[in-house]
């Protein structure tokens, strides 16, 4: 069964910085898209960032373009989110996701991904 543990948020006041990890176990990694959903209270689960299985392709939510990087590293089968001049409007629990299938980073399916058990960032004001 496909693990992945994610860890580094927390609270941090608006313009800080934070570095997301995910460490993901019992899959062959680099045959996986990557990506990071958040889920802030009563809104739909969204795709914020994806990595390609190699990592030379990346896609970003609209409202993370120029803030948040993704990257991962296939010989650690780990993925990172580095998030830079965070806003109270990126308070969310953030899930990283693993999808064997997709065909476009963009399009991971939530119905098909392996899911973490999620990470709470919270940016206060």
């Amino acid at each position: 069964q496909v693990q992945l543990a994610e860890s580094g948020g927390g609270l941090v006041q608006a313009g800080a910085s934070l570095r997301l990890s995910c460490a993901a176990s019992e899959l062959t990694f680099r045959d996986y898209v990557m990506g990071w959903f958040r889920q802030a209270p009563g809104k739909e689960r969204e795709l914020v960032a994806s990595i390609s299985r190699g990592g030379g392709s990346t896609w970003y939510e609209d409202s993370v373009k120029g803030r948040f990087t993704i990257y991962r590293d296939n010989d650690k089968n780990k993925v990172y989110l580095q998030m830079h001049g965070l806003e109270p409007e990126d308070t969310a629990v953030y899930y990283c996701a693993a999808d064997l299938r997709a065909r476009n980073i963009a399009a991971m399916d939530p119905a098909r991904v392996y899911w973490g058990q999620g990470t709470q960032v919270t940016v206060a004001s």
